[in-house]
């Protein structure tokens, strides 16, 4: 079996953040384009065992996923980690990465933890069982965040280091498990961290960073070359800027989420906010530039019940486009009003029509600058050059009768491109 390890090894080279992206060994920019998996990981038993990862490599197009655990799931007792949750957890990932894809790890939380109605992420006893007992839910879900008790529960977490440690224990763990899969390229350390009751430029340049810090060692002291997806407060969702400082540690990806405001608020997307939401993926960008980091958005998606769905999900791609920034789509799963199938697994085409579009996968060199026309169906990249090749995903969906491509050679829904080409133009024939 040594062979065989090697070969997978030297097949899946591991990831590194340089010069302002992802990339492997031979300098290649890897983009991640991707889904995230699944929603119903936030409730027992903590796992969906029937996602179809070919799906997602073979219909979507897309070479990644975003996979959500639970720190209730990891350690529902204190001190005491359920390893048998991690090895299931393990054999979907596997599952995951048998299917060409990568795979990043996300501890989910929405609502602090599972003790609120609502909620998910934090064990019950990691806080106060009168705060669980005092809540309310609220309608729409989301503004539980400002329910006394859920506050009371981020802070008391923010100001215990040993809470904090069971926590990056839990991820230790997490890195143990999975450390032995090459495809798994990166932990997102906590989903949209709420600040409770801290000033919120105080908390995301003083306190978030202690946290990130003490997990980022815990998981690298398993898994050294795990990249760090690091997400600012959850309020950059609403457009605040963020305070984050710049990271002392080495590969580091900033990891924000992009949505529109109105469209979360329920009232689907009017191509009149297309300006305000380009104009956040820009400064989004320049953040990540100002801290050194590269970026990716962790999370972007829309209700295909909503008004707009398309308009909304061009607006996404196309401010993403012109800089080749990877994202991951909220979520594959079954309904979940943002999920890509419905309640009966079929899947809902207005959605994928939307999401599904040709990207770069592999940049040789540096990416320049991305564009796809929808209604010619043309992609257009252009790059420094640079070792190996460029390989961009054409998906069937939407070039069922292949592509045309100068110099290019197309298996399996992928162009590949020659590293020396500078400029890639991809078209329907």
């Amino acid at each position: 079996m040594r062979w065989l390890v090697v070969f997978l090894c030297a097949c899946t080279s591991p990831l590194a953040v340089r010069d302002g992206f992802i990339r492997d060994a031979d300098g290649g920019a890897v983009i991640l384009r991707g889904v995230n998996v699944s929603p119903s990981h936030k409730r027992a038993p903590f796992l969906d065992r029937e996602v179809d990862y070919g799906f997602v490599r073979d219909a979507l197009g897309m070479n990644s996923v975003r996979f959500l655990v639970e720190w209730q799931a990891i350690a529902p007792a204190r001190g005491e980690i359920d390893q048998a949750y991690l090895d299931a957890v393990a054999a979907e990932v596997e599952r995951a990465t048998r299917a060409e894809l990568y795979v990043i790890v996300d501890m989910h939380q929405d609502l602090f933890g599972g003790g609120f109605a609502g909620g998910n992420g934090a064990p019950r006893w990691a806080c106060a069982e009168d705060r669980y007992l005092a809540f309310v839910p609220r309608a729409p879900w989301m503004l539980g965040y400002a329910d006394e008790n859920v506050i009371a529960c981020f802070d008391a977490f923010w100001r215990d280091p040993a809470l904090q440690d069971e926590y990056a224990r839990a991820w230790a763990a997490v890195a143990r498990t999975l450390v032995k899969n090459p495809r798994v390229v990166g932990f997102d350390p906590m989903n949209e961290p709420h600040w409770g009751a801290f000033e919120l430029d105080a908390f995301e340049a003083r306190v978030l960073p202690k946290l990130y810090a003490r997990v980022i060692a815990a998981v690298r002291a398993q898994a050294p070359s795990w990249i760090a997806f690091v997400e600012p407060a959850s309020s950059r969702n609403l457009g605040v800027a963020t305070a984050l400082p710049s990271f002392s540690e080495a590969n580091v990806v900033y990891a924000p989420h992009l949505y529109d405001a109105g469209a979360e608020q329920g009232s689907g997307f009017s191509d009149d906010r297309r300006a305000a939401l380009t104009a956040n993926a820009v400064a989004l960008a320049e953040e990540a530039r100002a801290r050194g980091l590269a970026l990716w958005i962790g999370e972007y998606g829309g209700q295909p019940k909503h008004a707009g769905i398309t308009a909304y999900m061009d607006a996404v791609y196309d401010a993403l486009s012109p800089a080749c920034i990877g994202a991951g789509y909220w979520a594959l799963g079954k309904d979940d009003a943002y999920s890509i199938f419905d309640r009966d697994g079929v899947p809902k085409d207005t959605l994928l029509d939307a999401i599904v579009r040709p990207y770069p996968e592999r940049v040789a060199g540096t990416p320049r600058s991305c564009a796809y026309d929808e209604a010619t169906r043309t992609f257009t990249l252009e790059t420094s050059g640079g070792a190996g090749e460029t390989v961009i995903s054409v998906p069937a969906r939407v070039y069922p009768d292949g592509v045309t491509c100068e110099g290019c050679v197309v298996k399996n829904g992928r162009a590949h491109v020659p590293g020396s080409r500078t400029t890639i133009h991809i078209g329907a024939p």
